[in-house]
């Protein structure tokens, strides 16, 4: 299931990377691809870590439902989005931090999953795993598309295609980064490609993270909101949006 390279459209001029057809239990994109190859064979329950707007604590939940195992999750104290209900309705256990920088809610889930003996899935899916997963994809890449777009959170889909872009040859592509919250850099240097910095614009979206897009739809394409939809400004003909993935409360 992992293996599954998901398909490559072109509506109106413009080329969408479906990344969010790769689907389990309901929920759609890249980040479920990894989590799902993390967790597979874990045998105890699953914690993570990730903020109230992220999708990232209801792909747990849901990959812990696909599994039967229970769910952890530490996330900053305040308003619950609806992805972080959704994940509680499912049955995933929901723990609020005060001042819940990211560091201190990756801490906290790091030290409950080292305490229960349960596997950490990582706070934006860190880990190697992401990257090689992600690095597939990039192989139904036309080599006719002008420039990847691509939102980018905490870096790792990003590393995952400049790492598939050397794999299969295809570095003539130009990529741009649209940043959607905090400073990547540190991740890219971490796990992109050596000399990344020479295979990648990056650009703000203008958009505070917890924002929503005004616009979500692309060329009849549903958007995420908080990511994919941020990247609709920067879009010319002939470009590739790769659309990392969309939250499972904003699906039709």
């Amino acid at each position: 299931m992992e293996n599954f390279i998901t398909p490559v459209e072109k509506h109106n001029g413009v080329w969408f990377k479906r990344d969010d057809k790769f689907t389990i239990e309901g929920i759609a994109g890249g980040k479920v691809r990894t989590c799902f190859a993390l967790a597979k064979n874990e045998k105890n329950g699953l914690v993570t870590a990730g903020s109230r707007k992220s999708p990232q604590i209801n792909i747990v939940a849901h990959i812990g439902k696909h599994l039967g195992l229970p769910v952890r999750a530490h996330t900053p104290t305040g308003e619950l989005s609806p992805e972080v209900l959704q994940a509680q309705a499912l049955g995933a256990t929901i723990l609020q931090h005060k001042y819940g920088y990211n560091s201190v809610i990756i801490k906290r889930a790091r030290d409950d999953a080292k305490a229960l003996g349960w596997l950490e899935i990582p706070f934006g899916m860190e880990t190697e795993m992401a990257v090689h997963e992600t690095s597939l994809q990039v192989q139904n890449i036309p080599n006719e598309v002008k420039r990847i777009v691509i939102p980018v959170g905490s870096g790792m889909s990003l590393a995952g295609v400049l790492h598939g872009l050397i794999k299969f040859n295809k570095t003539h592509i130009p990529v741009l980064g649209v940043t959607v919250g905090a400073d990547p850099i540190k991740r890219l240097d971490k796990y992109a490609p050596q000399g990344w910095r020479e295979m990648v614009t990056l650009v703000s979206s203008g958009i505070d993270y917890h924002k929503h897009a005004s616009e979500t739809v692309l060329n009849g394409v549903r958007l995420d909101s908080i990511y994919e939809a941020k990247c609709i400004p920067f879009i010319e003909d002939g470009d590739l949006l790769w659309v990392v993935g969309i939250r499972r409360t904003e699906m039709e």
